[in-house]
């Protein structure tokens, strides 16, 4: 049994489809298209994830798919895991190279900025309609930078640190104009 810190978040069961058993899916993911040949997932309910294997699944436009899980034949067993959320194990994430990385990957991670030094500890990544940002707490305060390609400097995994070059004058905000 896979455990939930062992897996992201796909998406959720958002609404009924189909009298049949079928639901709409939202995908909580970049490319809804990479997921079309999906053949399981792990289904929270009850605070556990348990294994449901799909008959088909069709991908729409919109970020969110048709599908139609194995037993579940019926609008009212279907009614059970509706608003249940989705989860892959997260060894099934392909590898992403040099600076790219997955917003769970760099919580805990030290943060260190190239002017000011260590400046606190990757809390999460907030996905903010396009616009993600990088919550660090810095001894109890808390400091949001834009998560972008010219801010990232380097990403070391091994030593889970992200090196970073914030924009002029965002640390001052947080720290005062003394850093």
């Amino acid at each position: 049994m896979f455990l939930k810190s062992e897996c992201y978040r796909l998406g959720t069961i958002s609404k009924l489809f189909s009298y049949k058993g079928e639901v709409s899916i939202f995908l909580d993911v970049d490319d809804p298209e990479e997921y079309n040949f999906l053949e399981s997932v792990f289904v929270e309910y009850d605070n556990k994830l348990i294994p449901f294997f799909l008959e088909r699944i069709q991908i729409r436009k919109n970020g969110t798919a048709i599908v139609k899980f194995e037993d579940i034949d019926s609008e009212k067993q279907a009614q059970t895991i509706l608003k249940c959320g989705l989860y892959l194990p997260l060894e099934s994430l392909p590898e992403l190279e040099n600076n790219e990385f997955y917003f769970h990957e760099i919580e805990g991670f030290k943060v260190i900025d190239q002017i000011h030094g260590e400046i606190g500890y990757v809390n999460q990544v907030l996905d903010l309609s396009n616009n993600p940002l990088i919550e660090i707490n810095s001894n109890g305060i808390e400091i949001l930078i834009p998560k972008q390609d010219q801010f990232i400097i380097k990403i070391d995994r091994e030593q889970k640190v992200l090196s970073v070059n914030c924009p002029e004058g965002l640390l001052d905000m947080y720290f005062g104009e003394e850093e």
